[in-house]
């Protein structure tokens, strides 16, 4: 009887610890969002993501589209990119620029039609909502 207490206590107390809330259970599903900034200069390439409450992930860059998951729970922020278009442009170096600093972003903050991701190394993307009208709201 004592063992199966203690193992299901212990299976309690995991669930209980298992990542449930993501950055789309705090606003991150509320938009698309549009890069606006990274490293505190702004971009000017065109540049979008959208999280899924599924934990899918999508996106473009300036020369192509792409598609992902993220599954860390809030505030981090994990994005592994499964799969790129592979279309050449003009754009290219801005596009792995972005889809490299997303890579490496380890933590989110929404706060209204504003998305903030960090991480320890000072890095910083900053991204705005877009809304029905596919303008970035104010």
């Amino acid at each position: 009887m004592t063992r199966t207490l203690t193992a299901g206590g212990l299976a309690l107390i995991l669930a209980n610890c298992a990542p449930t809330e993501t950055v789309t259970q705090y606003g991150g599903s509320a938009y698309d969002w549009r890069l606006t900034e990274i490293d505190g200069t702004a971009v000017r390439f065109d540049a979008t993501l959208t999280l899924a409450e599924s934990g899918a992930v999508d996106g473009t860059g300036p020369c192509n589209g792409f598609s992902g998951r993220q599954s860390a729970p809030y505030p981090w922020i994990s994005i592994q990119i499964d799969f790129v278009e592979e279309l050449y442009c003009s754009g290219i170096d801005h596009e792995e620029t972005y889809l490299t600093a997303l890579s490496e972003m380890t933590l989110v903050e929404v706060a209204g039609p504003t998305m903030i991701m960090s991480n320890e190394a000072g890095r910083q993307m900053v991204f705005s909502g877009i809304g029905s009208d596919g303008q970035s709201d104010p």
